[in-house]
């Protein structure tokens, strides 16, 4: 025995051995990205700031870099940056706060008093926290759980034609509109899915994950990313096309496989799994018994699958869609036809009004539909805050200019290249920059309008130039830990972020090699 016993019957711990001394916890999200906060923060003293000039659609000016001075060498009215130990200590005090709810103003700083437009996460933040409530609130009614197990029951002799479908759809959606942030609603409901299936949980993330992540890599007509990049470089959005949907079509197939292995080791054998099965979420009973729904529970789901219906349908341009391919409006209403617009803002008033039909539907009455709300934003309050942590990090890079000065030194090595080498360096070098820019349209049109004309000295096509900047920004997305839905997606599913590393880098690494193979013959057929 481990302990002994007194005469009272209390016990008193023995020193435990070292083989049963505590291991190593990799730290949680949150504290994963404090440290990385902390490490780019250190890193702001030793990079130099800078910045580039814009031309008149504000896009940088390729050869124009330049670094800023600090304050105390200039006059008051030039641009300049405080890198003092107070002023640092400072930005840093204010980040996460400015994570949330900061505006970036004409200089490109962001502060919580700034005039100009919202930086921070609260949409998002808010968002996560609706989707909290409006699936407790469906929850609460029993449709969810019922509606999984009979999904389930449906698949349960081919539950890897269930996997197929949604790794397709999510792809679909991430390579036409860049689906991504749009994933956070899935994941409670995707874990409980596969875990119904025999699954454990990281099949359920890593539907979403490399589903719509793989998608917004090989985006085809993605506007965030591909439109963006290509108004950038001054080329329609059809050019490079055909490539782009080839990679799609490859690069999916790789992701379904890569899942389905993983999926059918785990189910045959749990000591494979990564993240270990937790036997509290497995159902008590078969799922050859489940009882039928009530009508209550059938209105409540279809009023929860409407809400997400609509949330895709408004979150899509499709004006900007139908203009590039035919020339003209979308001939339906749209979702900012009737509400001016269509994002975060008013997707969550949209889950909201939801929550409360579906609470009324279920007669959980006024007080139980609203303490069912709170309890259910509570238990997403950590996923939020992820989300907030992971934009100061980006807030740190833009307020202190260091984000052009790694550009300028990208544009410094891929300067003067062959066609075959640009191309490969063109995908490269903007893998590190998409970790300092996790924002897809961001990225765009801060890199593309050096790289497009660096392609034509290369003699490689603008349209190549894009297919390299979205294939690393999409590569990036999918493990950096200032990507708010990767740490947030991460946090919701329970999961650490080691052990998805180690489920996904080799994935990453067949990814790599693929795109440069792409990237290479690219150039052939320019």
């Amino acid at each position: 025995m481990s302990d002994t016993q007194h005469d009272d019957g209390a016990s008193v711990d023995e020193r435990p051995s070292e083989s049963e001394k505590p291991r190593f916890r990799f730290p949680t999200a949150l504290t994963v990205l404090a440290i990385v906060l902390l490490l780019v923060w250190v890193a702001a003293f030793f990079i130099p700031s800078g910045v580039y000039d814009l031309d008149e659609t504000g896009s940088p000016v390729p050869g124009s870099y330049q670094e800023i001075p600090s304050c105390s060498d200039v006059d008051e009215d030039t641009l300049c940056v405080d890198k003092t130990p107070l002023t640092m200590f400072q930005n840093l005090w204010v980040a996460t706060p400015n994570g949330l709810y900061g505006i970036e103003g004409e200089t490109g700083t962001v502060q919580a008093y700034n005039e100009g437009f919202l930086f921070g996460s609260a949409e998002i933040f808010l968002f996560v926290l609706v989707m909290g409530a409006f699936i407790a609130v469906t929850m609460k009614t029993g449709a969810i759980e019922l509606g999984i197990k009979r999904l389930a029951l449906r698949f349960r002799s081919s539950p890897t034609w269930l996997i197929v479908i949604l790794m397709a759809v999510f792809a679909l959606g991430g390579t036409t509109y860049g689906m991504w942030e749009e994933t956070l609603g899935f994941y409670t409901l995707m874990v409980a899915l596969v875990i119904a299936l025999k699954f454990d949980r990281m099949v359920g993330v890593a539907i979403i994950f490399l589903g719509a992540g793989t998608g917004v890599l090989a985006s085809t007509v993605n506007p965030f990313a591909t439109g963006v990049a290509s108004d950038a470089a001054d080329i329609g959005i059809g050019e490079g096309l055909p490539m782009r949907v080839v990679m799609w079509l490859v690069l999916v197939t790789i992701a379904i496989l890569y899942v389905l292995r993983y999926a059918n080791r785990v189910k045959a054998d749990h000591s494979k799994s990564i993240v270990g099965f937790d036997i509290d979420a497995e159902p008590d009973e078969d799922i050859g018994d489940v009882p039928k729904m009530s009508k209550r529970q059938t209105w409540a789901l279809i009023v929860f699958g409407l809400a997400f219906v609509i949330m895709i349908y408004g979150f899509i341009p499709w004006d900007d869609l139908w203009q590039e391919f035919f020339g003209t409006d979308f001939p339906l209403p749209t979702m900012a036809d009737f509400l001016g617009d269509f994002y975060f803002t008013e997707a969550s008033m949209l889950f909201i009004v939801a929550a409360v039909i579906i609470g009324i539907i279920g007669g959980l009455g006024e007080k139980g539909t609203v303490n069912t709300m709170v309890a259910g934003g509570a238990d997403f309050l950590s996923a939020a805050l992820v989300i907030v942590v992971a934009r100061a990090i980006t807030i740190i890079m833009k307020n202190t200019f260091i984000i052009d000065t790694v550009l300028d030194w990208m544009e410094g090595i891929v300067t003067g290249t062959s066609s075959i080498v640009f191309a490969e360096l063109a995908f490269l070098v903007n893998i590190p920059i998409a970790f300092l820019v996790p924002s897809s349209s961001g990225h765009a049109a801060l890199v593309m309008p050096i790289m497009a004309p660096l392609a034509d000295f290369a003699e490689v096509a603008r349209s190549l130039a894009v297919t390299a900047y979205q294939s690393a920004s999409g590569l990036v997305n999918l493990i950096t830990p200032t990507s708010a839905v990767l740490m947030g997606g991460l946090a919701l599913a329970k999961i650490g972020y080691d052990k998805y590393l180690k489920f996904v880098t080799p994935y990453l690494g067949i990814v790599l090699l693929v795109v440069m193979a792409f990237m290479a013959v690219g150039t052939l057929f320019d």
